[in-house]
Order: C-alpha cells, then sequence, then structure tokens
C-alpha cells in the first residue's frame, strides 16, 4: 500500500505562546499587528481586567473584564500564568483558555515585557517562544520616540532610560532581531514562528502518521 504525499501542515500540532518584547518604540506593537492580520492561526493573548470597561471595548475581545473579587479568587486559585497591578488595576493572563486554544493547535501572540516573559517561561516553558526586538541604535530609537509627536521630552527622556533597562535582558530569549527595517524585522519574525511550529515535539499528529506508515 501506498500512502498520498500529505503537507505536515495538515498534521495536527499543538499550539505555542509566542512573545514579543521590545522597548517602546522598537517595533513590537507594529510586528504583532501585522502578524495578528496576516496569520489565522494566531490570536492575541486576552488578558482578565478589573479595570472599568471603556466605551467601545468588549467583553472578551479586549479584556475579560471581571470585579475585584473574582480576580482575586482567580489568583488564589492559581488561574493565572502572570498577573500584575498597574495604576491601581488588576491585570492577568488566564491559564484554562490558553491551555484550551494550544491543545487545538491554536498559538497565542503575547505583546508583553521581560518581567512578564519571566513569568509565562517559569510556567510553560514548552509551549513558550520568547523573541526580543532590539532598535538598530539608541540614536534611531531615540528619532523614532521622538517622530511620534506624542510625548513630553520629559516621557521620552524616560522611556529611553527604561529601554536601556529592558535591553540589558536581551540573553533571556530564544531569539535576538534587529529592526533596522519594519518589513523586514517582520519577514524574520515570521519565519521563526513557522520554524517553531514545525519542530517535532509540536507535531503531535506525527505519531499516529508514522504508525501509518511503519504499517505500510
Amino acid at each position: 500500500m501506498v500512502h498520498e504525499s500529505t503537507d505536515d501542515d495538515t498534521l495536527h500540532r499543538r499550539g505555542l505562546m509566542f512573545i514579543l518584547s521590545s522597548p517602546s518604540g522598537a517595533g513590537k506593537t507594529t510586528i504583532a499587528h501585522k502578524l495578528l492580520a496576516q496569520d489565522d492561526e494566531i490570536a492575541a493573548s486576552v488578558s482578565v481586567t478589573t479595570r472599568p470597561m471603556r466605551e467601545g471595548e468588549v467583553d472578551g475581545r479586549d479584556y475579560w473584564f471581571v470585579s475585584k473579587a473574582e480576580f482575586d479568587r482567580m489568583v488564589d486559585e492559581g488561574e493565572f500564568y502572570e498577573w500584575a497591578v498597574v495604576f491601581g488595576n488588576c491585570y492577568g493572563t488566564p491559564k484554562a483558555r490558553i491551555r484550551d486554544r494550544l491543545k487545538a493547535g491554536g498559538d497565542v501572540l503575547f505583546d508583553i515585557d521581560w518581567q512578564g516573559t519571566q513569568q509565562l517561561y517559569q510556567k510553560a516553558q514548552a509551549d513558550v517562544v520568547r523573541v526580543f526586538i532590539l532598535p538598530p541604535s539608541l540614536e534611531e530609537l531615540h528619532r523614532r520616540l521622538t517622530g511620534r509627536g506624542t510625548d513630553s521630552a520629559e516621557v521620552i527622556a524616560a522611556r529611553m532610560a527604561r529601554a536601556q533597562a529592558e535591553i540589558s535582558h536581551w540573553d533571556g530569549y530564544d531569539y535576538v532581531v534587529i529592526n533596522d527595517d519594519i518589513e523586514s524585522c517582520f519577514d524574520k519574525v515570521r519565519e521563526i514562528l513557522a520554524a517553531e511550529r514545525m519542530k517535532r515535539t509540536r507535531q503531535t499528529g506525527l505519531i499516529d502518521f508514522v504508525r501509518g506508515l511503519m504499517r505500510g
């Protein structure tokens, strides 16, 4: 019996948690948006928050909105990969919804800093892929931040100081990409994602496929 050739992409695989980190202005948010727009297999992580819903926001799309009491219950029962308090509001990454998506073969995109990356990696190492995006130079980063025209000189100075602190954690990532051109950088990020999806350990459908080949 001869088996017809099968495209590897048709085999079932376990999804992955794809993390993009960078200093403010280095391009991670732009690349994240492009990835979500062009790749149907990946979806943005939706956090749980105690922050009040703003006009135009949708529960389950922008955030999962919960009360402080419910958030505290979720913390106590270990339902978050990571959580933090930001400006008086609580934010957390829910385990159950992400695990369900990974099991079904879907990927989850995280646009987070190095601290959140550390927490996720500590709890889900096998599922995590960490990508850090660097600016080509601090001068170019400053130019980009200034070019936005939205921040004061004091805010930009604070962002630059924070950027240098964040860059110092570059070696805590699996991949580091220099964003000297947004399209080139995006192509490299997509290549990383494609390669990680094809790892043998994530191709759960390979077991049955190879058994079929061995039976002839």
